[in-house]
């Protein structure tokens, strides 16, 4: 959950560095770090704070071609200057930047201390710094895998060291990390963002690969030293996609950006993916033909967070096209209940980033243990999009931002198209495929129709932020949109919010319905809506502020609610557009907070540590 960028070649390294730190800053932004060796030896400064505080105080005479860089967010010790990256050894010739945990860091700060090592930070990267310093071999990869040795544990890292001022050493065993091949000049880096300024030109390292970089090329190896063949290829993006850093245009938050770009989003996902004639999907990168496809008997959906939120979601609507038991499951959780894994089970990894690191060690569970796995991944050659049997590129565009907005709007897109796929192998009509091609077909405008009334959203938002406790409430469909309008809400409001099934009010929770306290209710216009409305009267009752996100022509009866009207769709495509105004509602109240919606407190974009 940090960022790594290094550089060798023949361009002054901090300025680059700093640069590719700015733009991985929603990776971690508690403190940041550079590095650079010269002829002169090894320089190295750092702070807690954001990548502009350490450039604002970062020496004139900062000398190196050669350098590494860190943005960090805490796990081992407080956001603090000397715990930032990179850490050095005693003799402050070798210096370290690392993402991940070691998961044996006391047991090797207790050997480094009855060895008379004074170690002065409270992480767990700093021994590996020492360990590197301490090894005796000739090369300063042989001292890398000598260190790498004593470790256990997760680990993206870069290594720099005066004695060998023309290299930087690189390794990976469950944090990602690219090297990105310039015009004599080399990049390393934990996220894309980082190097499309300066090159497409990537390779992607595995687990347990390391790498050696220097101004002319790269060599890629593994810890017995042995040569491996990992080569770089063209990544296909848009560098300007990444040309409005962590900011929009007019230094619009990218959050704001990237809700906006929705609309665009959805059709991209949607292109090329629709067959009107067929009433079906298109999906060939799940790599599975029509006998295979009807051979699945199940669907586990597997994700983190916002991940999770959609795929229960996605789980919901392939058992009502698919008709077949389908369920979601917090992926941070699976792999340690010894999981059942059946083979005519298809198991779904859903991520953004294609790096989230519960969810790719899932992924190899159950590769492991021979289950099919397919990804819903927005990054192109990401760890989880790799490790999968197939799957479906979002094509959402990056997204930098900490709250997802349009890769998750996408994830969504993305189960419609798997459970439209699956339900026209098995028992869905081509007249209700062709109904749902079209529905999605009308998605991009409706999504923009909602965005249109911001205003209004806006000025519910404004009341919503003054209370200290909220309720999101949904039934059946509606009640993963309630969990993800929560979540939204609380990561980049501060405000507790909590969401529970309507049918459930009853069963405890009607107990904390109070004027202080505002519900958030999900009411489409579907079988449940009069339960629905029933339900909004209990909480009136009581005097608990309603909040409604229904569509046009829902009667409410003589309820006292602000409303929200969304666009009609097909009624197993509600959940999308329900989520759309609960972004807006999160993203204003965080602004009228005061809050940085982009980068909130404790968070970070990329969950790369377990």
């Amino acid at each position: 959950m940090c960022g790594i960028v290094g550089y060798v070649g023949a361009q002054p390294a901090a300025p680059l560095l700093l640069e590719g730190l700015g733009r991985l800053e929603h990776r971690g932004y508690d403190s940041a770090g550079v590095a650079a060796v010269s002829g002169s030896g090894l320089r190295v400064h750092k702070s807690a704070g954001r990548v502009r505080d350490l450039t604002g105080t970062l020496p004139k005479r900062f000398a190196g071609k050669v350098g590494i860089g860190h943005t960090r967010w805490a796990t081992h010790g407080p956001a603090s200057d000397v715990n930032a990256h990179p850490h050095t050894d005693a003799t402050g010739r070798v210096a370290v930047v690392h993402n991940g945990i070691i998961d044996n860091a006391a047991a090797l700060r207790r050997r480094l201390s009855d060895d008379g090592v004074d170690l002065v930070s409270d992480t767990d990267t700093e021994v590996f710094a020492h360990l590197v310093g301490r090894s005796a071999a000739d090369t300063l990869e042989a001292r890398v895998v000598e260190a790498l040795e004593a470790v256990e544990g997760t680990y993206g890292l870069a290594v720099v060291h005066a004695d060998f001022p023309d290299r930087i050493v690189v390794a990976r065993n469950g944090s990602p990390l690219l090297v990105g091949v310039g015009e004599k000049e080399m990049f390393v880096a934990s996220d894309l963002a980082a190097l499309v300024r300066h090159t497409t030109t990537v390779a992607h390292l595995d687990d347990g690969e390391l790498a050696t970089l220097t101004a002319t090329g790269f060599t890629t190896f593994r810890s017995d030293l042995t040569r491996t063949a990992t080569e770089a290829h063209e990544v296909d993006i848009d560098p300007a996609a990444y040309s409005l850093g962590l900011d929009g245009e007019d230094g619009a938050p990218r959050m704001y950006v990237e809700m906006l770009e929705q609309p665009a989003a959805t059709e991209r996902v949607l292109r090329g993916r629709l067959d009107e004639k067929f009433g079906t999907a298109h999906l060939g990168g799940l790599n599975l033909d029509a006998r295979e496809t009807r051979a699945v008997r199940r669907v586990k959906i597997l994700g983190c967070g916002s991940a999770y939120y959609v795929g229960q979601m996605g789980a919901s609507l392939i058992e009502e096209l698919a008709r077949i038991p389908a369920d979601a499951e917090a992926a941070s959780e699976f792999r340690y209940r010894n999981p059942v894994i059946e083979p005519d089970t298809l198991y779904v990894a859903v991520s953004q980033s294609g790096e989230t690191i519960d969810t790719l060690l899932a992924v190899e569970e159950i590769r492991r243990k021979g289950g099919r796995v397919v990804g819903l991944v927005n990054v192109v050659g990401s760890a989880i999009a790799r490790a999968c049997d197939g799957g479906i590129y979002l094509h959402a565009g990056p997204e930098i931002a900490v709250a997802s907005t349009k890769a998750l709007t996408t994830m969504y897109v993305g189960f419609a198209l798997l459970a439209l796929q699956l339900g026209r192998v098995r028992d869905l009509s081509i007249a209700d495929g062709r109904r749902l091609v079209a529905g999605l077909r009308e998605l991009p405008a409706q999504i923009e129709e909602i965005l249109k009334g911001e205003d209004h959203l806006a000025e519910v938002a404004a009341g919503l932020a003054e209370a200290e406790s909220l309720f999101f409430i949904g039934r059946v469909r509606g009640f993963p949109v309630a969990r993800e309008g929560a979540q939204k809400f609380k990561e980049i409001s501060y405000r507790h919010a909590e969401a529970y099934q309507t049918s459930e009010l009853k069963h405890g929770p009607l107990a904390l319905i109070s004027p202080e306290v505002p519900t958030v209710a999900l009411v489409p216009d579907d079988e449940l809506t009069d339960r629905n409305v029933a339900a909004l009267h209990e909480i009136a009752a009581r005097g608990g502020p309603l909040v409604v996100v229904t569509h046009p022509g829902v009667d409410l009866g003589d309820l006292t609610a602000r409303r929200i009207d969304v666009p009609r769709s097909e009624r197993e495509l509600d959940p999308i557009l329900l989520t759309i105004p609960l972004q807006v509602l999160a993203f204003h109240a965080a602004r009228v907070l005061g809050h940085d919606v982009d980068k909130p407190r404790n968070l970070a974009k990329s969950v790369t540590v377990e």
